[in-house]
């Protein structure tokens, strides 16, 4: 056992300003001075230099770590460190300069902890730079030492931004997790610029998925992305483009999650064991539980020759990058592309120096790679286990999922012990937590439904299950580990809940409760094609809200009578660039094409608020949605309106079923205005005349829609902003969102005045916002005497079979009740007897 009365960095022990003439020369003067101070002895250098002959300690960034043979090691006296700053820089080997080198002298393993921290400062390249030319070395010793560097981090300043900035809130409803992530790094690598992503005093690289993830950006916080270099501003425009685009598909990503816990679940008909957790994937099953006992995995620690060590994980991790090719290749055809990319992000793990780094530091320092590749991972994934954002914790989960990948191929008999062994019946699995690679795996005519003791609702696990149709509930607390395998269970998704040793009464209330489930979505799926037309024959015109050509089949095929609303801003937004006049022509020809006759209304650009394009240059604005966005930019951007006025006016003149749909309309002005150049523009083209409506999205046009209605052919309301406008609540606010709630009476009473406003002059009215998708909602719409419903796809059967089962009169005295209502929650509560009806 060696003395630990020496400390392991010392002043004495480190050079500053050194000008070795070679490598050799430099590790000669570093064990200088371990000998000198009674570390080593002096024979110890030659150890050193026959280390570089059989392996490499240049660690890049222009460090370097030299050690001598594990043979030798009997030469040692003291652990210790001996650091030279050569700030001219020394040539290591071929192509590599080193500013900095640390020689290290251990028999165990204290001085990993400094190795640790040299892997952080990487990841801070002025911090490292920094050290390359500090003239006290104490300034050194305290960059390395973690004690110091946990004091000057709780004073640290905000990190400095690169030259060019801007601002960017997170609108990610699950914040950024690991599959836009990996999205962040293939952009931000694209550049090939320097690129910062700071979030106040915490400062990410977004090349690395690692880095971006230990920030823990939740939704509503507010980013400055900087770039530097030759190419700064096309690097930040590209990489700022590439992220707002993702809002998106992160929305209705977010918008397939489960409804809150409580919402409509069965309810027991006797006092059962409960376990509450945390509602992540809809369904209600009755089955006998399957437990998985966590196991903990031993791996032994083997030591080998560094290069043969170093050589075992290189090939294990790109063995692990072609295996998760081909699971994200299969994924997609079980369950999606979108969803498939949870394995994409894994594959980029891998690619993150982070972890990498740990573990070879780990082999440098004398331990065998399957064991320094997990202590690696482990240490990766508790530090984002340990976090107070749970969005972050989760993530744990994808870093131990990739590591077991790995593992597998360092040490195969680990690996054959840990897999799931699968009951022989359909039963609930219940376990400590699933990675995504066990979900994706599972066969799902054995597993009934998934009960998981930790875990979070944007889990990736979670996100699978749903897309596999498997209930799911997490975070049900570590007791539901000592459940009795073979207990007869009743997992209900929607509200959360495990039910345990349910009664002859609960058996018999939970399988009505299915099976009432079971003919409703039967019921939806025979009566999609239908029209939704009451029992006293009104009937409600049912559109879709889609973007692409590519969209329609399936909107169709789901029940869609036409397109209520197709969005042309992601024309502009997913090319990264503005579409011509032609190429604008062609998706519209193609939409029709695919419509078949069928009706389209198609909204004019609509950048601004949340939807923002960074090939446009528009001024960023403090309150972008109060600022210039919709029609008032076009207005101002004839270079924008013009085009698109022109392209789909051509579209017109080949005879499509064609309206067109002017967003953020807010004055009398604003549609004489685009009235003028649509007259110009139609006559220019030799086109009929096109139905020309306006959104109602602010109150003021809601309540001027009397006099609008003389000037327009009809109106299309915009839900969701007529009621961020209504109730000043900012719809993407992390804390307030939640109470923008489009049913609430003030809403209900502006969409009536519309209603009634548009009949004046005998225009229909449609709705294209979000309660047009909820069966409720469009209940209550249709009793306000809106004409048509248009909304995203999935929901479409839903509402069609909610309409066909009630009257007109019934909906007016619902909606009449909805208006009378005082509060939104008293609105929602008249959903009650139908929703209980619709379980029974």
């Amino acid at each position: 056992m060696l003395s630990s009365t020496k400390p392991l960095l010392a002043p004495e022990l480190t050079r500053i300003k050194a000008a070795p003439a070679s490598k050799e020369a430099a590790i000669r003067e570093a064990c200088g001075l371990l000998a000198a101070g009674g570390y080593i002895d002096p024979a110890y250098a030659d150890s050193m230099l026959r280390r570089e002959t059989v392996a490499e300690t240049y660690l890049g960034h222009g460090v370097a770590i030299p050690h001598g043979m594990n043979a030798d090691r009997g030469l040692i006296k003291h652990n210790g460190l001996a650091i030279l700053q050569v700030p001219g820089g020394v040539t290591w080997n071929e192509g590599q300069t080193v500013k900095l080198v640390v020689a290290i002298a251990a028999q165990s393993d204290d001085h990993i902890s400094v190795l640790r921290r040299l892997t952080r400062l990487f990841q801070d390249e002025a911090a490292l730079e920094a050290l390359f030319e500090v003239d006290d070395p104490r300034a050194i010793i305290a960059a390395l030492d973690e004690t110091a560097a946990a004091a000057l981090a709780a004073d640290a300043a905000i990190p400095a931004d690169l030259a060019l900035k801007v601002e960017w809130t997170v609108d990610y409803p699950n914040g950024l997790h690991a599959r836009p992530a990996s999205r962040w790094v293939d952009a931000a690598k694209a550049t090939g610029a320097r690129l910062q992503v700071r979030r106040g005093a915490d400062a990410a690289d977004p090349t690395r998925l690692v880095s971006l993830l230990q920030l823990g950006l939740r939704a509503g916080e507010t980013l400055t992305i900087s770039a530097e270099g030759d190419n700064a501003a096309v690097a930040l425009s590209a990489f700022v483009q590439v992220i707002e685009r993702l809002s998106a598909e992160e929305k209705a990503d977010a918008a397939k999650a489960p409804a809150p816990v409580g919402r409509k679940g069965w309810v027991p008909v006797t006092n059962l064991k409960t376990f509450s957790g945390v509602a992540a994937a809809p369904g209600v099953v009755v089955a006998p539980v399957h437990v998985l006992k966590s196991a903990t995995v031993e791996v032994a620690d083997t030591p080998m020759g560094l290069v043969e060590a170093s050589t075992a994980l290189d090939q294990a991790i790109e063995a692990t990058i072609g295996e998760l090719k081909t699971v994200a290749t299969e994924a997609a055809a079980k369950v999606g592309p979108s969803e498939a990319a949870i394995f994409e992000a894994h594959a980029e793990l891998l690619n993150d120096p982070e972890i990498l780094t740990k573990a070879s530091l780990l082999v440098v320092g004398g331990h065998g790679p399957a064991w320094s590749w997990r202590a690696a991972v482990e240490e990766v994934a508790g530090s984002l286990e340990s976090n107070a954002n749970p969005l972050l914790a989760a993530r744990a989960s994808d870093v131990r999922d990739v590591g077991r990948r790995v593992l597998s191929k360092l040490a195969p008999e680990v690996a054959s012990g840990s897999g799931i062994v699968l009951p022989s019946t359909p039963s609930i699995l219940v376990a400590a937590d699933l990675t995504p690679s066990d979900t994706i795996g599972l066969d799902t005519t054995l597993i009934a439904g998934l009960a998981t003791a930790q875990g979070g609702p944007t889990s990736h696990t979670a996100i699978l299950a749903r897309t596999l149709g498997l209930p799911a509930v997490v975070a049900l607390g570590a007791g539901l580990l000592e459940t009795k395998a073979g207990t007869t269970a009743i997992l209900d998704g929607a509200a959360g809940r495990l039910y345990l040793d349910p009664s002859e009464a609960d058996l018999t209330s939970a399988r009505a409760f299915i099976e009432a489930g079971v003919r409703r979505a039967a019921s939806e799926a025979e009566g999609r094609a239908l029209a939704a037309t009451t029992t006293d024959g009104r009937t409600i015109e049912i559109g879709a809200n889609i973007n692409k050509p590519a969209d329609v089949a399936g909107a169709i095929d789901q029940g869609a009578e036409g397109v209520g609303l197709m969005r042309t801003e992601f024309l502009f937004l997913d090319g990264g660039h503005t579409p011509s006049e032609e190429e604008q022509f062609s998706t519209y020809s193609a939409m029709v094409e695919n419509l078949g006759g069928r009706p389209l209304i198609v909204r004019t650009l609509d950048i601004g608020g949340d939807k923002q394009a960074p090939h446009l240059k528009l001024p960023r604005e403090d309150n972008p949605f109060l600022g210039v966005r919709g029609t008032r930019l076009t207005l101002r951007r004839p270079d924008l309106m013009r085009p698109q006025l022109s392209a789909l006016y051509r579209v017109a003149k080949t005879g499509a079923n064609l309206k067109i749909m002017l967003p953020m309309i807010t004055s009398l002005d604003e549609i004489l205005a685009v009235r003028k150049v649509a007259e110009e523009i139609r006559a220019e083209v030799g086109a009929p005349a096109v139905p020309l409506g306006i959104m109602v999205e602010v109150p003021s046009t809601a309540v001027m829609a009397d006099v609008y209605a003389e000037y327009v052919d009809f109106f299309s309301i915009g839900t969701n902003d007529l009621t961020q406008y209504t109730l000043a609540i900012d719809r993407q606010h992390p804390e307030l969102a939640a109470e923008a709630d489009s049913l609430h009476p003030a809403v209900l009473r502006l969409i009536k005045t519309t209603v009634e406003g548009a009949a004046v002059h005998g225009r229909w009215v449609g709705v294209c916002g979000g309660i047009a998708g909820d069966p409720f909602g469009a209940s209550v719409l249709a009793g306000l005497g809106v004409d048509e419903l248009s909304m995203t796809v999935r929901d479409i059967p839903a509402v069609k079979v909610r309409l066909r089962t009630a009257s007109m009169a019934d909906l007016k005295a619902l909606a009449d009740k909805a208006v009378a209502a005082r509060t939104a929650s008293e609105v929602r509560a008249l959903d009650v007897a139908i929703g209980q009806g619709d379980a029974a």
